[in-house]
């Protein structure tokens, strides 16, 4: 079956006082408060779904960088002609990642203090007895995550008001790549 033709249920919860034993799906509520379910059935019967795919290329000056791309995920959205459906972004690299969070410089500043506080540089790191001295990278691209799925609406990424999009270099100075994925109808 086409992924679109699949029945979607939707569950809205109602909260009603009550001092009787209600039953509802085989489930017993008791107390004061019983909880009701309404379920919703939405079929979706009509669709196709697409995808578009791009790479970009970083190849940062700085070992440390934060850029905000979030015109460049829209620009692959508009692009991809989807309507709805969703937009991955994701570092292909394990000393990157991508967030976000709001442009502003006081967060930008409070971003590279957290992340360099909770996994600093340090030499005795067990990572560099490969030869290696970024293993503060590999920690702190951890605690970012290298993705982030956002919602497109109407044709359009789907941010709220002060969101933007931003690629985060821990480990810069050599190409890296990032994969923008569109997916939706």
């Amino acid at each position: 079956m086409h992924w679109a033709n699949r029945h979607f249920i939707a569950i809205e919860r109602n909260f009603h006082k009550s001092q009787t034993h209600n039953r509802l799906n085989g489930n017993r509520f008791n107390g004061s408060e019983t909880e009701s379910l309404i379920i919703k059935r939405i079929i979706k019967k009509e669709g196709t779904m697409k995808s578009h795919t791009e790479y970009i290329v970083f190849n940062t000056k700085k070992k440390r960088d934060l850029i905000r791309i979030t015109d460049k995920v829209e620009e692959v959205v508009r692009k991809s002609g989807i309507k709805e459906g969703f937009v991955l972004v994701s570092a292909m690299h394990i000393t990157a990642g991508v967030i976000v969070n709001d442009d502003e410089p006081g967060f930008h500043s409070d971003f590279w203090e957290w992340v360099e506080k909770l996994a600093p540089y340090r030499a005795d790191y067990k990572h560099h007895l490969t030869g290696e001295t970024n293993g503060d990278a590999h920690l702190k691209s951890i605690l970012v995550h290298h993705q982030v799925i956002l919602p497109i609406t109407n044709g359009r990424l789907d941010l709220g008001p002060w969101q933007q999009v931003f690629y985060a270099e821990f480990d810069g100075q050599r190409p890296k790549r990032l994969i923008i994925k569109a997916i939706g109808e």
